[in-house]
């Protein structure tokens, strides 16, 4: 589908209160704030979970990132959940968990280590009132260990990781990433822990179990194999800006008309298809190109050939141009042109859905596609509270469940 100026539109879906996914069946108990916990049960609510977020009276923290007064990162990543307001500081809404807890498959919680315990919902307590439940602890730095005690976010372990010493320019501070890298890599290594340990708790292990989380290892493991690198040299990996120590050329290169394009030629043959592409064949017979290993010695002098033949040309003849030759070569893209891009809408990596603020939100497509059991888009992101009575009346009862929203304990 495209516009009138011709420009392609994102494909829009309406929301189907119906639709069911592989993980239909499978209550999930959510008491995470902000980043890791919503990405990781936003990947088990897109495949069918009844996801059910416990907010306080004030609702998730999440909800409080605005963009113009809008919730953006709330409804793009609280899609297909559920929510009931409890006030957790109350006996009563504790015991409004424990109730919730005693036939949901899994509990998610994101509070400093101890937090949990104070309220009388340790998972000893909970194991006790349901032996399979899986239950996953997200936190900056773990439940044991000289930090457990530590406040987490994500840009404490970026810095700490490794990450953001290597990351940037050589003449530059370090940098950290301009998105919540910490908290999306926890989130997603903790779905899969989540589905590792139902799995245990469904088969021959037969009991739940506790997901130590924290922030820093999922991000710590994806830096490997640094710390052998450094004990087989002991040199320090530099920052080298968007080039890599490991091939020749890797960079990121300017077009005539001020675009930008990065590339990529991490094999002899690939950079054999890139010289020949750009009329220098007779580069893989000179020894400062010859080999990766000299090429990344000699990279500066390699990147003002590529460089100079990229800037000569826009971004629609580059692309057109290495494209036809099979170089790995692509455009460096920003907000407008995703929205507007052919793959992206085709792919349906970006869809529109149906919003009371926004008219059309664009939001992420399912991932990951399965084929048999594909994703499912069944409600927006939820209003604070907006399920109270349907998840907390059969569990409470009706007539309880007034007396909590008279007390305070439920709000909404």
């Amino acid at each position: 589908m495209s516009n009138a100026d011709n420009t392609p539109r994102l494909r829009r879906r309406e929301f189907d209160p119906a639709a069911k996914g592989a993980l239909d069946g499978v209550r999930v108990i959510d008491l995470s704030r902000l980043v890791a916990g919503n990405l990781l049960t936003k990947v088990l609510a897109d495949h069918g979970a009844e996801v059910v977020k416990v907010e306080p009276p004030e609702g998730d923290t999440l909800r409080a990132w605005k963009v113009e007064g809008i919730s953006t990162a709330w409804k793009t990543w609280c899609r297909n959940k559920k929510s009931v307001c409890l006030n957790l500081k109350s006996p009563e809404g504790q015991e409004a968990v424990r109730r919730l807890a005693r036939d949901a498959a899994m509990l998610v919680e994101s509070f400093r280590p101890g937090v949990l315990e104070a309220m009388g919902l340790s998972p000893e307590a909970l194991l006790a009132i349901n032996p399979k439940l899986v239950i996953i602890r997200v936190s900056g730095w773990g439940q044991t260990g000289p930090y457990r005690h530590k406040p987490g976010f994500g840009t404490l372990v970026e810095g700490y990781s490794g990450f953001a010493a290597v990351n940037g320019f050589a003449d530059r501070e370090p940098v950290l990433p301009p998105m919540f890298m910490g908290d999306a890599y926890a989130g997603l290594y903790g779905a899969s822990a989540a589905m590792i340990a139902l799995r245990a708790a469904e088969g021959t292990y037969g009991r739940g179990q506790v997901v130590d989380l924290s922030l820093f290892d999922p991000i710590f493991s994806v830096m490997e194999p640094q710390i052998a690198n450094w004990r087989l040299t002991g040199r320090r990996k530099p920052r080298t800006g968007s080039r890599s120590t490991n091939t020749a050329p890797r960079n990121a290169y300017r077009t005539r008309d001020d675009g930008w394009v990065c590339l990529s030629s991490s094999t002899q043959g690939m950079t054999a298809k890139l010289l020949a592409s750009i009329g220098r064949p007779e580069l893989l017979q000179d020894e400062r190109y010859a080999t990766n290993a000299a090429r990344l010695q000699n990279w500066e002098s390699l990147d003002a050939i590529i460089g100079g033949f990229v800037a000569e040309r826009s971004m629609a003849e580059n692309l057109a141009h290495f494209d036809a030759a099979g170089v790995t070569i692509g455009p460096i893209m920003d907000a407008p042109a995703l929205e507007r891009d052919a793959y992206v809408a085709e792919h349906e990596s970006l869809i529109e859905v149906p919003d009371a603020e926004m008219g059309w939100l664009p939001m992420h497509g399912e991932v990951p596609r399965l084929s048999g059991t594909p994703g499912i888009l069944a409600r927006p992101a939820p209003g604070l509270g907006e399920h109270n009575d349907d998840i907390l009346g059969p569990v409470l009862g009706a007539e309880e469940l007034s007396r909590l929203r008279a007390a305070g304990v439920v709000h909404g």
